[in-house]
């Protein structure tokens, strides 16, 4: 196990420079072959991903269109994987260098108000690159996020996620140090888009359908009179990316704490599924969205 645990930072490091090696070209051209291969391999993914699409678009999109979003889904994971690795140790300059900001005054804007700030997004496009080059670019954040089950894995990929300020906050203890981090001032960032257990998450409607969506930035919002900014990245080739900012969300405060949480989550739905709709090649659909719901689709 120890033995296992000293070769993975040297094989991540061989693999590093295996990929900053390569012209962008070529990484684009192996993540393309890649993902065709793990889209025929993968079966078991691939069937989760073409259930999501029939129950999202239904007859509206054609099957042959929802092949090509299933084999784009991998084609994007694999090169944000990619991207992640050589983004480990990186300068501020080469990660800025691959990004382009668009609607920066939304972001702006909101840190000049001295209020507290929380982001969301989802696992769309480059997120991993987005919240690095928000960090490099603007501010420090405090992002949630689950530890790989591998702890050699996981200290690399937490090695590379915590550069430029960022820190990460473990599912398991999310409430309370997201609190924390946002009553000192530094704004902290979650994703949005996965399914949830009945208990830890609240119906909204998604694509037309019912599904689990956290509460927690609801929750934090109506607390902390946090503005809630989305955040997501988009790429036409994968040569750059550009991190838009969408216009900042406030929780609407009445005597009715339940029903604000529950009307401001439905907003962070609809914010993420309009995202989705603009460019659905770019959205992970190989997760189990509606699990909570529909489990039988996945079966």
């Amino acid at each position: 196990m120890k033995r296992n645990a000293t070769k993975t930072p040297f094989l991540f490091s061989l693999l590093r420079a295996l990929l900053r090696s390569l012209p962008i070209s070529v990484e684009i051209a192996l993540a393309g072959g890649l993902a065709r291969l793990a889209s025929m391999i993968d079966r078991r993914h691939s069937a989760v991903a073409m259930a999501n699409l029939d129950l999202a678009y239904g007859d509206e999109m054609p099957a042959q269109e929802k092949r090509r979003i299933v084999v784009r889904s991998y084609e994007n994971l694999i090169i944000t994987a990619m991207e992640t690795i050589k983004a480990q140790g990186a300068s501020r300059e080469e990660i800025l260098s691959r990004v382009e900001f668009e609607n920066e005054e939304f972001l702006l804007e909101a840190l000049d108000s001295g209020r507290a700030i929380i982001f969301i997004t989802a696992h769309f496009g480059n997120w991993e690159l987005g919240a690095l080059a928000i960090g490099a670019r603007f501010t420090p954040i405090a992002i949630v996020g689950r530890p790989l089950d591998n702890r050699a894995l996981d200290a690399v990929l937490r090695a590379t996620r915590e550069q430029f300020g960022i820190t990460m906050i473990p599912k398991s203890r999310a409430l309370v140090m997201m609190m924390k981090s946002l009553k000192a001032g530094t704004p902290v960032g979650v994703v949005v888009d996965q399914n949830t257990r009945t208990k830890d998450g609240l119906l909204v409607d998604f694509f037309g359908k019912e599904a689990r969506h956290t509460p927690v930035v609801s929750i934090l919002a109506r607390r902390t009179d946090a503005l809630v900014v989305p955040v997501y990245s988009f790429s036409d080739d994968y040569r750059k990316w550009r991190v838009r900012f969408y216009p900042p969300l406030e929780i609407r405060k009445s005597d009715d704490m339940q029903k604000d949480i529950e009307e401001f989550t439905q907003k962070q739905a609809e914010v993420t599924e309009r995202v989705i709709r603009s460019k659905p090649d770019e959205w992970f659909w190989l997760h189990k969205r509606w699990k909570n719901r529909y489990e039988e689709i996945y079966r």
